[in-house]
């Protein structure tokens, strides 16, 4: 069942306008994160719009009506308002809830779907954060998590969000864990977590979430001791020309880290 986005905030900058075929003709730029391949639909390409617009609540509810064959759009949407504009914690916990079931069920029915495996793994790595990564490991989150990712990788490996997503999982691990323990119960490794960064930042060297996610990770593994190469990471990510409104949030918050 679909949550009420009936009253989620609007988006509080100036957007891009994607309208006739602008949208497939930045698609390729638009979707080198995630990888995902251009909609013969005509009412999915609507929902994109109103996403990479910032209408996030329109997106949402283009998509849930539309069906699963626009689960990917209803997910991104949902993912990136609760991860930048909902401010109540059981909302976003809800949202993330709710990334997880639509994904699960999107995988079922079809298992080569790319990003039905990186919501999966997406949503539950915030979840994660969000009831703190102690609690999501003692769930079985982990797995789960690296699993996801790992099965998006092998399908797509060039899919750059989830190389992020997976370097953050293996840097919070250890982060929390420890490097011996970490690596002998789930696998982590500081190399690993490295290469992932490394792979999404050659993919999309222009994308601020790359370097923002980039500079988080060296955080977890090194803390004070990288300080300088941290906040190099930030500067990179705030200096990155937003191209749509995911791009605008994640430069925000680089910005706000700088403060």
């Amino acid at each position: 069942m679909a949550l009420n986005s009936s009253k989620w905030l609007d988006f509080p900058y100036d957007a891009y306008s994607y309208a006739d075929d602008e949208l497939e003709n930045n698609w390729d730029r638009l979707h080198l994160g995630d990888a995902e391949p251009w909609p013969d639909s005509p009412e999915i390409q609507q929902a994109w719009r109103h996403y990479h617009q910032g209408e996030f609540a329109k997106a949402y509810t283009l998509a849930n009506k539309i069906g699963l064959q626009a689960h990917v759009v209803a997910n991104k949407a949902c993912g990136m308002y609760a991860n930048h504009l909902e401010k109540d914690d059981k909302h976003r916990e809800a949202m993330y809830a709710d990334i997880v079931t639509r994904a699960e069920a999107a995988a079922e029915k079809n298992p080569d779907n790319v990003n039905a495996w990186y919501f999966q793994g997406f949503a539950l790595g915030r979840l994660s954060q969000l009831i703190s990564i102690m609690a999501a490991l003692k769930k079985g989150y982990g797995g789960k998590i690296k699993t996801a990712l790992e099965n998006t990788l092998e399908l797509e490996p060039a899919h750059a969000e989830a190389h992020i997503a997976l370097g953050l999982y293996h840097a919070e691990v250890i982060d929390k864990i420890g490097k011996f323990i970490g690596s002998m119960t789930y696998g982590a490794s500081e190399d690993i977590s490295l290469e992932h960064f490394q792979q999404a930042l050659a993919l999309t060297p222009d994308s601020p979430v790359a370097h923002m996610e980039y500079g988080n990770g060296l955080y977890l593994l090194y803390g004070d001791k990288r300080i300088d190469d941290v906040s190099q990471a930030y500067v990179d990510a705030s200096e990155c020309e937003p191209f749509e409104a995911m791009e605008i949030l994640d430069r925000q918050q680089a910005l706000a880290e700088l403060e």
